[in-house]
């Protein structure tokens, strides 16, 4: 078998993976936010529950991340990739978008985590900080602060016809490397998310020796579990996607080199179910 051939069936298996995986990842993830959102909102005992608030918010941000998945699966499907290379205003708009969602998501993670260790405290002033007011203004805060990331972020990538979508100017590439994928959306939402959500752990551990109602241990306890087991899934998860992001935005291949783009097609699609799984857990 030729290497054209072979390069060839890879890039099908790729497009092939890419479709299935959008399709089936959309179906389990709309499906679980939707249901979050439905346990959050209208059950008596989480509409003040501000951990809840968090939850809440996190899962409609990872319903618009399930929808630009299934148009990046449906452009697949047409055009044998994401669609990005062909039209320069999706291009732009599916990293705007994906920014959007990706700080919001994550940092409401970080919230739920935070929230969490606060609200499970032995120290009265400690559980007194958070209130559902605050949790409230920051959550308009980083939603407003993640629109203007993502726009500004989003306008600097562009075609170059060779290649596909990427980022051009080279200050911006750098921002990108050092700071965006290591940083903003990579060690320091692991960081914070790790430290609350064991700390919260802890503080559930101990939480039998104060003088709280059974419900509101029970609460306590549950919504911790669910947070770490979030915080688990997503530091793995996440950690592994920002370390390929600042590899492929660095090391772009041109669609001249057969092989080693059909690879990197392959290697793409694996990575971005990482990405999405982020959302549909």
């Amino acid at each position: 078998m030729s290497s054209s051939s072979t390069a060839t069936e890879v890039l099908n298996w790729a497009t092939r993976y890419s479709v299935y995986r959008g399709y089936i990842l959309f179906l389990f993830g709309i499906t679980g936010n939707a249901l979050n959102i439905l346990v959050f909102t209208q059950l008596k005992l989480f509409r003040d529950n501000r951990c809840a608030f968090y939850l809440t918010v996190e899962s409609i941000s990872s319903c618009v991340n399930q929808l630009i998945n299934l148009i990046l699966a449906i452009f697949t499907a047409i055009y044998g990739d994401d669609g990005t290379g062909h039209f320069l205003v999706w291009c732009k708009l599916r990293y705007i978008f994906g920014q959007i969602v990706t700080l919001t998501t994550y940092y409401m993670i970080c919230g739920a985590a935070a929230d969490q260790f606060f609200s499970t405290n032995h120290r009265y002033n400690l559980r007194q900080i958070c209130t559902l007011k605050l949790t409230r203004c920051f959550t308009f805060t980083l939603v407003c602060l993640s629109i203007i990331h993502g726009m500004i972020f989003g306008l600097y990538f562009d075609i170059q016809p060779s290649v596909g979508c990427l980022i051009l100017n080279e200050r911006f590439l750098q921002y990108a490397t050092f700071f965006v994928y290591p940083v903003l959306i990579g060690l320091l939402p692991i960081a914070i998310a790790s430290f609350f959500s064991l700390l919260a752990f802890q503080n559930v551990r101990r939480i039998v020796r104060r003088q709280l109602p059974i419900v509101r241990r029970r609460l306590d306890r549950q919504m911790t579990a669910m947070v770490l087991i979030r915080v688990v899934f997503f530091v793995c998860l996440a950690f592994t996607f920002s370390i390929y992001r600042i590899y492929a935005v660095n090391f772009p291949i041109s669609r001249s080199q057969t092989m080693p783009f059909a690879v990197r097609q392959l290697i793409q699609a694996i990575f971005n179910s990482f990405s999405t799984l982020i959302y549909t857990v």
